[in-house]
């Protein structure tokens, strides 16, 4: 057992409604994606709300069109082995035709303790932190990362 988890957070703007015909490719694939992720070598958990498989419903920064993904792995080459492979490489492929193109960090990755389960909110401080820092031990990016253990201080961003 590791000391430390790596925790991943990525948001997206739908471009239509979930429902929509537009983004039935990503809504049957999320099924999919989730099966490959779960028995993926490294993962160690998923966001999931408390009635469904999945955080489809979940929102972040209180933006009814902003999706969240968060995860935790191994490490963070179990991670990107799971990102550029198979059905997920696929989507990534498409995620023009489903999310709006965003300026900003909408992804970002930190370690923390074995076992913790990160919340949203813990996420949006993160993004807001590499959006406004760059990437640090706090939040990083996979370009830009930081081993285990260096994990800095939570710091508080402004709101």
């Amino acid at each position: 057992m590791t000391a430390h988890e790596l925790a991943q957070v990525n948001i997206a703007r739908l471009k239509f409604p979930l429902d929509s015909v537009e983004l039935k490719p990503f809504v049957d694939a999320l099924d999919p994606v989730n099966a490959v992720a779960d028995e993926a070598d490294g993962f160690v958990w998923r966001l999931k709300n408390a009635y469904a498989d999945d955080a489809r419903d979940l929102r972040v920064f209180d933006d009814d069109w902003m999706l969240v993904n968060m995860s935790m792995w191994r490490d963070v080459n179990a991670l990107t082995a799971f990102m550029y492979q198979g059905r997920h490489r696929e989507m990534m492929s498409r995620r023009y035709e489903f999310f709006e193109r965003v300026d900003e960090a909408m992804a970002t990755m930190w370690w923390v303790p074995a076992g913790h389960r990160p919340t949203v909110e813990e996420a949006e401080r993160r993004l807001l932190h590499l959006r406004e820092h760059g990437p640090t031990p706090y939040a990083f990016t996979l370009p830009t990362t930081f081993p285990a253990g260096t994990a800095a201080p939570a710091v508080r961003t402004a709101s």
